[in-house]
């Protein structure tokens, strides 16, 4: 069965053009044309990654990715006009993989695709499971075959990306990684000025890992140099 995405969009004719563009490659493309259009379609289908625009009637897409992370920790793509830093980190900030601005590059696009579908499917271990260990570092615990981090006990609901971070870290305790290292393994694909992006993971991983987010004693930036996981 073909991966199945979900464009969402209230111009009709670039959700036509994008469904073109992915059928192409392969893939079964659902429609929707507002926020409350697109969760319904969610309810009912099984969709593996969300291309979503920003500035859309009766439900926009800012909340509507709000309500899709209540439940779902599928790959998600804004896709939007504006091309501002700060609304690039709002939209990560909320939840968001990766975005991608209008007008958009066709092959950019399908690449995009391709990559957080290619990442999603491996942690969601869909077609394989890597890792046979447990890793333990004070309160967290890394576990490999179940591709699940625990803190205290508990497990800690991360996004595909956020999980692809969070295992770079703990199976390389200790380790400075550079934001552009960063972003070429967990997205797998080079990157200029991927420094936001990076960061905006890393703040949305020390609000569900560290008991002071503003003070965090595992996930620690390196100042000049990167990011790491403290080993405790």
């Amino acid at each position: 069965m073909n991966e199945c995405v979900l464009v969402v969009d209230d111009d009709r004719e670039i959700v036509k053009a994008i469904a073109i563009l992915l059928e192409k490659e392969g893939y079964e493309v659902l429609k929707a044309y507002d926020g409350l259009q697109a969760l319904d379609t969610l309810m009912n289908h099984e969709v593996r990654l969300i291309l979503l625009d920003v500035m859309m009637p009766k439900l926009d897409g800012l909340s509507t990715l709000l309500k899709i992370r209540e439940k779902r920790n599928l790959p998600v793509i804004v896709l939007s006009a504006k091309s501002e830093d700060t609304d690039k980190v709002l939209g990560l900030s909320m939840g968001a993989d990766d975005y991608v601005t209008k007008p958009y590059n066709p092959q950019e696009l399908t690449a995009r695709v391709k990559s957080h579908l290619r990442r999603y499917t491996s942690l969601g271990g869909i077609h394989e499971q890597s890792g046979r260990e447990e890793i333990e570092n004070g309160r967290l615990v890394y576990n490999g075959p179940e591709r699940t981090l625990y803190a205290d006990g508990e497990p800690v609901k991360l996004t595909a990306t956020e999980l692809k971070i969070v295992e770079l870290f703990m199976r390389n305790l200790g380790r400075v990684f550079p934001a552009e290292e960063i972003y070429r393994r967990v997205w797998e694909e080079e990157a200029y000025a991927p420094e936001n992006t990076v960061m905006v993971h890393i703040r949305r991983i020390r609000e569900k890992i560290e008991l002071n987010p503003k003070e965090p004693e595992y996930v620690k930036v390196v100042w000049g140099i990167g990011y790491k996981m403290e080993k405790k």
